[in-house]
């Protein structure tokens, strides 16, 4: 598949994709910024804000799972990659460096989320 059709480009506030949809796909920001959120009516969380050469949607294209959170652009002219998930797969077992970096990302957030997790319940 040519690189050309795996890029997609998004104005402001277009949605990438919605909490609790489906996809076997991760996305590489190329350019502008992404906000992963939680969505609730009128009311937007942002829980991050990513930025060129970071990714997000790795939590379903590793295990299936629907996605976690709403992913919309944030600035004009937001260029994303899409990685589906057998040459998300193949990358992996081809590339450790790769899949290091996949692994050290997921540990990082899990570790921004544990700490909020025990700070909003140290404040009840």
């Amino acid at each position: 598949m040519a690189i050309e059709k795996c890029i997609n480009e998004y104005g402001v506030g277009d949605v990438i994709f919605e909490e609790g949809s489906t996809g076997r796909e991760l996305f590489v920001v190329l350019d502008g910024e992404v906000e992963i959120a939680k969505v609730n009516g009128d009311r937007k969380t942002v829980i991050i804000t990513l930025g060129k050469g970071e990714f997000f949607g790795e939590m379903a294209v590793i295990d299936g799972s629907s996605r976690s959170a709403t992913a919309i652009a944030a600035s004009s002219n937001t260029r994303v990659m899409r990685i589906n998930h057998a040459r998300f797969v193949y990358l992996v077992s081809q590339q450790p460096a790769f899949a290091l970096m996949i692994m050290d990302a997921l540990s990082k957030r899990l570790r921004v989320s544990n700490d909020r997790t025990f700070k909003t319940a140290g404040s009840i």
